[in-house]
């Protein structure tokens, strides 16, 4: 014989059902309407692109291989969803017909190109707020010296700001080929690049030229770790041979902070130790000027005063530079290349050989690197390289 359940014990179950189901529907909606913080999509960054890599291995991978490879996929429902409902974001008003000619054609692109337009407004609005707190007092006026790192391309309207050792040899190769100075950016050498003389640069043009690019052109900038980006550049002009660096700026840098130093060393200024060359960075003194290896990029590509329309970062370097190539309507067939053309064989620079290089200095010095580039850390979003950094 069936006893029958009380009342209360159905009011309750069904109490405790609409809430359950309530409480689903509203975490939903409050995932879906939430925007993201300044720096979220930046944070997030290593996760996406990962995810994003791991997704075009699994369209190719073999039938048996992507069960175990789905596994490793960590894109979270949040995720999928902000992507989701998050309108594109255009990078400038004057490219619509370039943009569309380069949308993407599958739902892989769609995600990434929503992931990237996203990275791409909160770049720009990051280095917009520290320039109106850090920077409101600067001239407004451009000069040729603003622009005088400025690469122009004007079929595909792109302005280029060189900032060497952050991928600038093979933007360059872009730029040659999208000018139809070559067809492959395999087949442009190092010294066409650099001592050719073949791209066209702002300052080269009138006033009124400048005023014209800059207004309706896309302004492209790409960045490095700036401390990474510091040690690359030692490493390639100290510890290689270099008829130009050495004896400009080895011989200088020898002669005022090496004790005892030897007759060939003075004559040929080889042989720089790393801890020499920052003594001669952080000198307010210096015996020779500065380079454009290693001036912050906030000084050397005027951010505050150009107010770049895409902002790319050399870690990233190949996913956001073929992004950026599709949204300016580039031929399909040009990919950025990912080959190293100066000293192919010799270790990368890292976050791990820039630690070490690092760990030759003392507390101190290593504060005052990471305040000569401060604004560079605060500008494009970068850590603290260091734990005992203030």
């Amino acid at each position: 014989m069936t006893v029958p359940l009380p009342c209360s014990f159905w009011f309750l179950l069904l109490f405790g059902a609409g809430g359950l189901v309530l409480f689903i529907h509203l975490q939903d909606l409050s995932e879906m309407v939430q925007q993201p913080a300044p720096g979220q999509w930046e944070r997030n960054y290593t996760l996406f692109y990962k995810a994003s890599k791991q997704l075009r291995a699994l369209h190719s991978a073999t039938p048996g291989s992507r069960e175990q490879d789905i596994g490793s996929l960590r894109v979270t429902k949040r995720h999928r969803k902000l992507l989701k409902t998050s309108p594109v974001v255009s990078n400038n008003s004057h490219n619509s017909s370039s943009s569309s000619s380069g949308s993407p054609d599958s739902p892989e692109e769609s995600w990434q190109w929503h992931r990237l337009s996203h990275i791409q407004e909160a770049r720009r609005r990051l280095m917009k707020e520290v320039c109106a707190k850090y920077k409101s007092s600067i001239s407004r006026t451009i000069t040729p010296h603003h622009v005088s790192r400025i690469y122009v391309e004007d079929k595909y309207k792109l302005l280029y700001c060189e900032v060497p050792k952050a991928g600038c040899s093979n933007w360059k190769r872009i730029l040659m080929v999208l000018s139809g100075l070559a067809s492959s950016t395999h087949e442009i050498k190092h010294d066409a690049v650099h001592y050719g003389n073949h791209l066209k640069r702002l300052d080269s043009f009138d006033r009124q030229g400048i005023t014209q690019r800059l207004e309706t052109y896309t302004k492209v900038l790409f960045v490095r770790e700036p401390l990474e980006r510091l040690v690359s550049a030692f490493r390639d002009k100290f510890e290689n041979p270099n008829t130009y660096y050495h004896p400009v700026f080895g011989k200088p840098i020898i002669s005022k902070y090496r004790v005892n130093a030897s007759k060939v060393a003075l004559r040929t200024g080889s042989g720089v130790t790393f801890q020499e060359f920052m003594q001669y960075l952080l000198d307010v003194h210096r015996p020779v000027g500065m380079d454009i290896h290693w001036e912050p990029t906030s000084q050397l590509c005027s951010p505050c005063l150009l107010d770049y329309n895409f902002i790319g970062k050399f870690e990233t370097m190949e996913e956001e530079a073929n992004f950026l190539l599709r949204r300016t309507g580039a031929p399909h067939n040009l990919t950025f290349p990912s080959f190293k053309d100066r000293n192919p064989k010799a270790e990368r620079t890292s976050t791990h050989l820039t630690h070490r290089y690092f760990a030759q200095l003392s507390t101190s010095e290593r504060q005052r690197a990471y305040d000569f580039y401060y604004m560079d850390y605060l500008m494009f979003n970068y850590s603290k390289p260091f734990k005992d950094l203030y």
